[in-house]
């Protein structure tokens, strides 16, 4: 697995070994391979400035790579959660035993696995790791009167993160918890009509950033993604 000093969210890390990176690192990885065998004998300018062989060794090294990181992810990035007993990826690992169960509202994340193309929402690991992240036994996890999510030590503690809403919408397989997430999002605008960083989970008046624009991107590809979102009112007024 790759080394990392920094969350996403710019926060220090607690272990060495990010698993959420290094699943999107396996996953890059491999696409990069894709582009570069089709560069392979294609005549173009690329394949004509660097030779077969090069390209061929550019394949080899990259999906070596990508298969020893994820080889990585699976033999230390798994354990069993000591109070749910199930099976699950742990947000940051060390190599040694040692794991530290979480998860952070930027992406990558392990809410967004399935998101990054790393594993199918339906993987049973994955759902284990999903129940875990949308519950109370994550430190990061925040329920008020304004809503639940994701939040962070970016900006602390009952801070929410809509775009760990809209994560958890793009990783849903239920319509019903899709429109939930969606009309949360909406709601939590406070009138702007714009994404925020994070609100405070009893208050959406209370929130960071008048307007995010990675989450307000993210939101954009929800609508995009799901067309029954067409059932929610979203106008100028909300």
């Amino acid at each position: 697995m790759v080394k990392s000093a920094f969350r996403p969210s710019d926060d220090v890390m607690t272990l060495p070994f990010l698993v959420p990176t290094n699943a999107m690192a396996v996953v890059d990885l491999r696409r990069t391979t894709t582009i570069v065998q089709a560069l392979i004998g294609d005549g173009g300018s690329i394949s004509s400035e660097c030779s077969e062989i090069y390209l061929n060794g550019l394949v080899d090294d990259m999906t070596f790579m990508a298969n020893t990181i994820d080889a990585g992810i699976q033999k230390y990035g798994i354990g069993v959660h000591p109070l749910t007993g199930n099976k699950q990826y742990a947000y940051e690992v060390d190599g040694y035993g040692n794991m530290y169960y979480a998860d952070d509202a930027n992406v990558p994340s392990l809410l967004s696995l399935p998101y990054l193309g790393y594993v199918n929402a339906t993987d049973p690991i994955y759902i284990n790791t999903r129940n875990f992240v949308l519950s109370s036994n994550n430190p990061w996890y925040f329920s008020g009167k304004a809503g639940a999510g994701l939040g962070g030590p970016h900006v602390g503690l009952n801070s929410i993160w809509p775009m760990s809403i809209i994560i958890h919408a793009l990783t849903s397989t239920d319509s019903e918890e899709i429109t939930n997430c969606a009309e949360l999002l909406v709601d939590s605008t406070e009138n702007t009509t714009l994404m925020h960083e994070s609100f405070n989970k009893n208050d959406v008046g209370s929130y960071t950033r008048s307007w995010f624009a990675w989450a307000n991107s993210l939101f954009g590809e929800l609508v995009l993604y799901d067309e029954g979102l067409e059932r929610i009112k979203i106008t100028s007024e909300q």
